[in-house]
């Protein structure tokens, strides 16, 4: 598994434009997982997890851990290609958000902050560059330790009425 993936391929973008491939990878970021796994984590009929690990799989966005033959037919453990992705595309970021309130729906949140704050635009940047920054150094802890989503954003709300 390699350490980071930028999405940037086509394929990838493609890939990623259902919400619940999003949530696949997160599962899949927390250990390897059958179909059948992932279809109870998830809640959701075989058929379609199956499809949506297929063209995850093409977009080289998963591959395969372990192959196990399991009563005459073969069982795939899929993982994540990376530790981490990394979005470039700023299109990604409302399937991404969407990804991420449905992992919130059903997760326990630890803690979080939601606030509204008159800034420069210098100050926005150094905001957000200070953002990166402390996410960017943060060392995994390893396969053992219990695994946290995170999210960070600095954004510049639309004026009522406009659109």
């Amino acid at each position: 598994m390699d350490e980071h993936l930028e999405i940037s391929e086509p394929a990838q973008h493609k890939a990623l434009g259902h919400p619940l491939r999003h949530r696949l990878l997160m599962a899949l970021g927390q250990q390897p997982a059958t179909i059948s796994q992932l279809s109870r984590t998830l809640e959701q009929r075989k058929g379609n997890i199956a499809h949506h690990m297929d063209v995850l799989y093409t977009a080289h966005l998963v591959e395969i851990a372990e192959t196990r033959t399991v009563r005459g037919g073969t069982e795939h453990y899929y993982r994540r290609a990376a530790r981490r992705l990394t979005f470039l595309d700023p299109d990604a970021t409302p399937i991404v958000l969407r990804a991420v309130a449905d992992e919130l729906a059903v997760s326990e949140e630890i803690g979080g902050r939601l606030r509204n704050v008159r800034l420069t635009a210098e100050q926005a940047r150094a905001v957000t560059s200070a953002i990166e920054e402390v996410i960017d150094d943060l060392e995994d802890a390893g396969d053992d330790a219990e695994r946290y989503g995170l999210l960070a954003a600095v954004w510049k709300p639309q004026p009522a009425g406009t659109s």
